[in-house]
């Protein structure tokens, strides 16, 4: 894509081929440039403090990237299903390496991001599971205030503070930092919609978890 959006908007909401797909809006969101700018102006912010989330061994044979939106139903679905299997019987048995990339249709998305990002990277799936989990319910109608409390509610159940969540929502520095990262990496991945994987450098679409662990098997026979 030549042009991504440095925002946390981006929602039409539209449903093609089991993925969201987005396109540019503007907006704004505590203190965050929500307008359409250049690769170029992305690469200016310093997006060195976002830590990529990962699970399993660094240098395991097998990385599996995520692009995922914790306002995207489909999103939901891959982990209440198939990343599941995928933790048990691929992540915890040491066999891929699995990273979490956060992309941001919405505000609300943003939002999440920052409360899962809260905990620091010991927390951050436990909180992304609770996000996936309760999505209707803490995106509820939409409201801002609503959905700010509804985090702070997950928050709490991860053992965080309101002080820390309300900290962490606000934080505009970081904010701005993870839309330059997600635009980045979302360009150079050429990421359109979610779920989208990259595995071992090639890009996958939505898949059910028998086509996925067909997927990984054949890398690890390599």
């Amino acid at each position: 894509m030549a042009r991504l959006l440095l925002s946390a908007v981006a929602a039409i909401l539209l449903v093609a081929g089991g993925a969201y797909v987005w396109n540019s809006q503007t907006t704004s969101a505590h203190g965050v440039s929500l307008n359409p700018v250049s690769a170029a102006q992305a690469q200016e912010v310093d997006t060195s403090g976002v830590i990529e989330m990962a699970m399993g061994p660094e240098d395991a044979a097998v990385t599996v990237i995520e692009y995922a939106s914790f306002t995207c139903p489909h999103c939901a679905n891959f982990h209440e299903s198939v990343f599941k299997e995928l933790k048990e019987n691929y992540i915890d048995t040491g066999k891929i390496r699995f990273v979490h990339r956060e992309v941001y249709f919405d505000r609300l998305g943003l939002w999440a991001g920052m409360t899962a990002r809260c905990g620091g990277p010991e927390r951050y799936f436990g909180i992304a599971d609770l996000l996936y989990e309760q999505q209707r319910e803490w995106i509820g109608s939409g409201n801002p205030a609503e959905v700010a409390d509804n985090l702070r509610r997950i928050g709490r159940l991860a053992g965080l503070g309101d002080d820390a969540i309300d900290a962490c929502l606000q934080d505009a520095d970081k904010a701005q930092a993870l839309v330059a990262s997600y635009q980045q990496n979302a360009e150079a991945d050429d990421i359109s919609g979610t779920p989208s994987f990259i595995i071992n450098g090639e890009k996958f679409s939505n898949m059910n978890y028998r086509d996925f662990a067909a997927t990984l098997d054949e890398l690890l026979a390599d």
